[in-house]
């Protein structure tokens, strides 16, 4: 089993929203003694959690405005990681737009902006976040999100566009788990149901709650704090034999 440096940094995309799952990732991390990097296209959001992050947990805590589908932003992003904080050991996709267009709605504008941020700005990151935990000579943790969008095609708020983003982040998260298993880093996925957050189209009402937990086994939405604690259990030092796995987290949504 691999065992982790005391210093040691995780790196979460997406966590610009006080309601999203990024920052209960950020926060149980930070508990769990790792340094955060925590990224999100909203410099004032970004920034501001990042010190409310830092002084609640005293962690080293350093806040990056980036785009994650820019390649010129993400290594910049890592650049100044590099600069401050201890060695990359976990790098957590979590950034994401949500698509309620329609098929016949959909543009190529559109389409592109969806693949761009959930897709592309995946393989980005862990691109950076890979070359470097190999240069470390630790391994690492990566962890990907995808949707039951990618299995049942939306429905809940998203369709296609983000149906098909979501399934390309699970072949790219296999493909990263055969190619740099050989370098001691795990590539995972979990896919959540419907969590409460913003990127379900804002707070949900008591009635668009009921209707959406109707076909939900565990008879309600999840929180995001759940998701967190999968994604911990999966950055552990732990789960260095979990690799390549697509994780859901939906109250058994995917046996309906």
């Amino acid at each position: 089993m691999t065992t982790f440096p005391e210093l040691r940094t995780a790196v979460v995309t997406g966590t610009g929203s006080e309601r999203g799952i990024g920052r209960h990732v950020a926060r149980r991390l930070a508990r769990e003694g790792w340094a955060l990097a925590v990224l999100d296209l909203n410099a004032e959001a970004v920034l501001s959690f990042a010190d409310e992050l830092s002084a609640e947990s005293e962690r080293p805590v350093l806040g990056v405005a980036a785009d994650v589908a820019d390649p010129a932003s993400v290594e910049a992003a890592f650049s100044r990681i590099d600069a401050v904080l201890p060695p990359v050991l976990a790098q957590i996709n979590l950034a994401g737009i949500a698509s309620p267009h329609s098929f016949f709605e959909l543009t190529k504008e559109i389409w592109s902006e969806v693949i761009d941020v959930n897709a592309t700005g995946s393989l980005l990151m862990m691109q950076a976040a890979a070359r470097r935990m190999i240069d470390g000579g630790w391994g690492g943790r990566i962890v990907n999100t995808s949707s039951i969008t990618a299995y049942d095609g939306g429905g809940t708020f998203s369709k296609a566009g983000y149906a098909a983003a979501k399934a390309a982040v699970l072949g790219l998260t296999r493909a990263a788990a055969r190619e740099l298993g050989p370098h001691g880093i795990t590539c995972n996925a979990i896919v959540p149901g419907p969590i409460d957050t913003d990127i379900m189209g804002g707070p949900l009402s008591d009635e668009r709650r009921a209707s959406i937990s109707g076909d939900i086994p565990a008879g309600r939405v999840g929180h995001p704090s759940e998701v967190a604690a999968l994604v911990s259990f999966l950055v552990g030092e732990e789960a260095g034999f979990i690799n390549g796995g697509s994780y859901f987290i939906d109250g058994g949504k995917h046996m309906v």
